[in-house]
């Protein structure tokens, strides 16, 4: 059987909602804590490989709003790894990976495959 891992935060909703689900379809969920328990640094890039950055760079937190508008340009002309590793909370949640395939978000379509 495929490995499921969620990454995400332990106080985020839609974190919670992701494992909540797939835990209850049977789902066997490895949760990993992304400000805790992964090494960023190896694991973005690993990402990035997989999923557009747009994707995974959330862009609509309080953390972003809270970057300056410099931190902001900079994170959009290419330097967004090193933002999101600074910043956990700047990383969509969850990430899901599945073998070597890579979810990230809880949209309907991430559902669909899962549920």
């Amino acid at each position: 059987m495929t490995k499921l891992t969620l990454y995400g935060l332990k106080n985020c909703d839609t974190c919670k909602k992701a494992l909540n689900a797939l835990n209850s379809s049977g789902k066997q969920v490895e949760f990993v804590d992304i400000r805790a328990d992964v090494d960023l640094a190896l694991k973005i890039p690993q990402w990035i490989q997989s999923v557009d950055m747009e994707q995974l760079l959330n862009k609509r937190s309080t953390t972003w709003r809270n970057l300056s508008q410099t931190q902001q340009a900079d994170a959009l002309a290419g330097n967004a790894k090193e933002v999101m590793i600074s910043n956990p909370t700047l990383i969509k949640r969850p990430v899901i990976e599945f073998g070597k395939m890579i979810f990230v978000g809880w949209s309907k379509d991430v559902q669909d495959v899962f549920l």
